[in-house]
């Protein structure tokens, strides 16, 4: 990379990135998202958290096959082709700038505990996007201006999150995590409604992939990025059931879902007034955090199709601080328009319909890695030892499965939307081969 340092990005630096990319948005507002469904958000954890663990494996076997920069792109290009590389390359850029929306958000209902004024909706839309913009600027300025930031942003994050979560259980209330009726369900019966709760806490997983993006800037990424992607992957597992729980156990589950700050809700409840502003200051900077990973990500994502002529040239081009700026900044115009489109209403509910399209939308390149792992199984065994033959088999295909189920979490609504922008990204393949036979270029591979 031109103007950038390869190799920078060590194990620490990776590691912050997967853990500051998933711990943001999620984790934040989640527990007003779940409190409707008491104890089977318990379920849904196990599920999402054992879903997430095959998933880091998935990719950190996919990684040492091959360290190369694009990550779930370059996987399943590498396992069926060019088309439905870009096809994957589409939808994980789409869930890029969607869950950018979502987080921005969140940060925005954090803002309130300081702003009352951000209540509203036109100044909480202006907020959100000039938290978007503020990240893309830093990013711009190259990746070792982005890892600076992203590992104190990260270990900052931690403290309110832990603090909560530890205290919290010394006041925990089990009544308040019951099984709630059939009756008292969201129009939904109890198969639906795990299913659901899964779909909604796997958004907090959603990031456990991104350290295979950026890999042209990993020092050692074969060794680094599996490490890092495990690691990091159960480093979130472990904050999120610790923390999210205690704040379930905390309050009432109808006062908690209409909470827009449960966690500093929460930190009120345990140590006052101080409290509650600490936690509030530590959600805006996991807010912060995960919106810098993923702002990083939404201009990395379009480089590795975009220079294998399948996206827009112009998206693969670097500045001279050595980072995709076209990308940044063509990712940075889609999320103020989803934001500007979707930022109005109820906060919760906003944010509930943003992640669960976020959330299918980050599943379907999942889905396609999982079976490529099992393409390549297929198609060219002698990339893996025999003795690990099982177990790739076992990964892919429970890997595989799980996205499915956590597709049909997401809804019908979350389906259909997500299927329909899907499609639509077909006629920009067409349109790029087009212009690679007008240039004399060699057009891309099926195989």
């Amino acid at each position: 990379m031109a103007g950038a340092k390869k190799g920078s990005m060590g194990f620490w630096s990776c590691t912050a990135l997967v853990v500051g990319n998933m711990i943001g948005s999620g984790v934040f507002l989640l527990p007003s998202s779940l409190a409707a469904f008491g104890g089977l958000s318990l379920l849904g954890w196990l599920v999402s958290t054992t879903g997430a663990v095959i998933l880091a494996f998935t990719f950190a076997r996919l990684a040492r096959l091959n360290p190369g920069a694009g990550g779930p792109y370059a996987y399943t290009r590498d396992g069926f082709g060019s088309f439905a590389g870009y096809l994957c390359a589409w939808t994980y850029w789409k869930a890029a700038w969607i869950g950018n929306a979502a987080i921005a958000v969140t940060l925005v209902g954090y803002l309130r505990v300081f702003i009352p004024a951000l209540a509203d909706p036109m100044l909480m839309v202006v907020t959100a996007i000039g938290s978007i913009w503020l990240c893309t600027l830093i990013n711009l300025r190259g990746i070792t201006a982005f890892a600076v930031v992203q590992n104190c942003l990260t270990a900052l994050k931690l403290i309110p999150l832990l603090l909560v979560g530890i205290l919290g259980w010394f006041h925990f209330n089990p009544d308040y995590l019951s099984i709630p009726a059939p009756s008292e369900l969201p129009n939904m019966g109890y198969a639906q409604a795990i299913a659901t709760t899964a779909a909604l806490t796997l958004w907090s997983f959603i990031g456990l992939e991104s350290a295979t993006v950026p890999a042209d800037d990993v020092h050692d990424p074969k060794r680094t990025i599996p490490r890092a992607t495990l690691f990091g992957t159960l480093a979130a597992a472990a904050v999120y059931i610790l923390s999210i729980t205690a704040v379930q156990g905390l309050m009432p589950p109808e006062v908690l879902a209409k909470s827009t700050s449960p966690f500093a809700d929460a930190a009120r409840i345990l140590l006052g007034e101080w409290g509650y502003y600490l936690v509030a200051a530590g959600a805006v900077i996991a807010c912060l955090g995960a919106l810098n990973g993923w702002v990083l990500l939404q201009g990395q994502i379009p480089v590795a199709p975009a220079r294998d002529g399948l996206f827009p040239e112009s998206l693969g081009k670097l500045n001279k601080n050595g980072a995709p700026g076209n990308g940044l900044l063509a990712s940075g115009l889609l999320v103020t328009a989803l934001v500007m489109v979707d930022g109005h209403g109820d906060l919760v509910d906003v944010f509930n319909v943003i992640i669960l399209l976020g959330t299918m939308t980050g599943v379907v390149p999942y889905a396609f890695c999982t079976a490529a792992l099992l393409q390549l199984l297929a198609v060219k065994p002698e990339s893996f030892s025999p003795r690990s033959r099982p177990q790739v088999l076992a990964i892919g295909c429970l890997g595989f499965l799980y996205s499915l189920w956590a597709l049909y979490g997401t809804g019908q609504q979350a389906i259909f939307w997500g299927f329909l922008v899907f499609m639509a990204g077909i006629p920009m393949y067409t349109w790029r081969q087009y212009r690679n036979r007008a240039q004399g270029l060699p057009l891309a591979s099926g195989d």
